[in-house]
């Protein structure tokens, strides 16, 4: 496939009612399919809610994943043909991971990322993940990441690095980071190449407000499309022809050096 239909969803989460937010989830999935999406990405721990009074209670586990309670997602991606991303709080064996669950159009659920960098109370909440992950979906490779992986230049030309063309981020924005967040994106695009598929949390959760603006850039950084606040899909195209012109004319991803060698301080040395 050279094309792929990709929809950032963004909408409330409930902090602690897992079932109201997969009910959300399960909604928007039908609403991506309607819109000819085949991929959905939703926001950063959208199915727990993004809550520390959450985070430090009992959390889902990777071993109950298949126990029923993802059932009305899990049948609306496998009746509308779309794959969903979507963040949650995860209990990991004896760690407490922030993931992203893959549910893919046959129904199967997976857990295969953990947010790599962690940020303020995060901290002392959760454990880092130890490993990158990419998915294929209709033959298309896209990077996994989580919020405060996109502020890393190095994230995600890892994942352009192994193949990706596309860079999926399921984040939660706090008011005042609008300038930040669309900066970070937009970079992540053009030093790579690739597109960027960002879907933010919106609206009050637990005790905090987010501030939305999912949106898919291409690979100069431009966004397609963006849904600034409320609930709602911003739907998109990748193009994997146009990321391969992209790479042809602006060729920063091949050009990357692992290293620049030693720093000299003129002055502080002999030369």
């Amino acid at each position: 496939m050279t094309a792929l239909v990709v929809a950032a969803g963004q909408a409330v989460a409930i902090a602690g009612d897992l079932a109201a937010n997969i009910d959300t989830a399960a909604r928007l999935t039908r609403q991506a399919a309607a819109a000819g999406a085949r991929l959905l990405v939703l926001p950063e721990a959208f199915l727990t809610g993004y809550d520390e009074g959450v985070f430090v209670g009992p959390l889902p586990t990777v071993e109950g994943l298949l126990d029923g309670w993802l059932d009305p997602l899990r049948l609306a991606a496998a009746a509308g043909g779309v794959s969903v991303v979507v963040g949650i709080a995860l209990q990991r064996g004896t760690s407490r991971r922030l993931s992203q669950l893959v549910v893919t159009t046959d129904g199967a659920v997976t857990a295969p990322y953990d947010k790599q960098h962690l940020d303020g109370a995060e901290k002392d909440l959760f454990s880092t993940g130890d490993h990158g992950t990419s998915i294929c979906v209709d033959g298309v490779e896209l990077g996994l990441s989580i919020c405060y992986d996109g502020c890393f230049p190095e994230h995600a030309r890892a994942a352009a690095a192994d193949g990706a063309i596309g860079y999926l981020s399921s984040a939660a924005y706090f008011p005042g980071g609008e300038h930040r967040r669309d900066l970070y994106y937009a970079a992540r695009a053009v030093e790579n190449g690739m597109y960027v598929v960002l879907s933010a949390l919106t609206g009050r959760c637990g005790a905090s407000e987010f501030i939305g603006g999912s949106a898919v850039f291409d690979p100069e950084g431009r966004p397609l499309t963006s849904a600034v606040d409320g609930e709602g899909l911003a739907v998109a195209q990748i193009d994997v022809a146009e990321v391969t012109r992209t790479r042809a004319r602006h060729t920063m991803l091949a050009d990357h050096r692992a290293s620049l060698g030693p720093r000299r301080r003129p002055g502080a040395e002999t030369i």
